[in-house]
């Protein structure tokens, strides 16, 4: 077998015995320890790891192609609800991707931000790209530019999120808050597209 060949199944290895353990308890209570096993010592995961830092960015950069990738795949192009069940279907097929996922995205470790933020960059053009088709799609109101209805998009999205990392959900279960974002992210996109009031005659 070839060396790249071999460098990259075992990375894969070590990735996927990676993404089970972030995946199941987190980035702060997660343990190198728990990840060498089945055949990855210490040594061979610090050779190709500089500590867990780099490995839980790795996993995530992983799974931000990966979710990007999938969605790319389903020919969404302007439906946002077909949009909002296609990326429910992918965490409920991948329970410990998504976990990852929103930790990252809702509470990553404060010293990694910057990193994700770089990381996520792939994943961020494409959901601009599916609000550019549904901008197209729609009229917008009079004296509403295009860029400024994708400014608002981004403070919601931001807005968005950062309601999920609020101590609300400090306590909840990182399944249920995968749950009830999921859920309220369809309404959000309802109601920033089409209001919630009806117009005065």
């Amino acid at each position: 077998m070839k060396k790249e060949l071999k460098t990259k199944i075992t990375k894969e290895k070590i990735l996927n015995s990676a993404i089970k353990e972030f995946g199941e308890k987190g980035y702060f209570a997660a343990k190198i320890n728990n990840i060498c096993s089945d055949g990855i010592s210490k040594g061979l995961l610090y050779h190709n790891y500089k500590d867990k830092d780099e490995l839980y960015l790795a996993c995530v950069e992983t799974i931000f192609n990966d979710i990007t990738n999938y969605l790319k795949n389903q020919e969404i192009n302007n439906d946002f609800e077909k949009y909002t069940k296609v990326r429910l279907k992918f965490f409920n097929e991948n329970k410990e991707k998504a976990s990852i996922f929103f930790e990252a995205v809702i509470k990553p470790p404060h010293e990694l931000r910057e990193e994700i933020q770089s990381l996520k960059k792939g994943f961020d053009s494409f959901n601009e790209d599916v609000y550019d088709k549904i901008l197209l799609s729609i009229t917008l109101r009079e004296g509403v530019s295009k860029i400024e209805a994708k400014e608002y998009f981004k403070l919601m999205q931001n807005a968005f999120n950062g309601y999920f990392s609020s101590p609300t959900y400090n306590d909840m279960d990182i399944s249920d808050i995968i749950v009830e974002h999921e859920d309220k992210l369809s309404s959000m996109l309802n109601y920033m597209l089409y209001g919630i009031a009806e117009k005065r005659s």
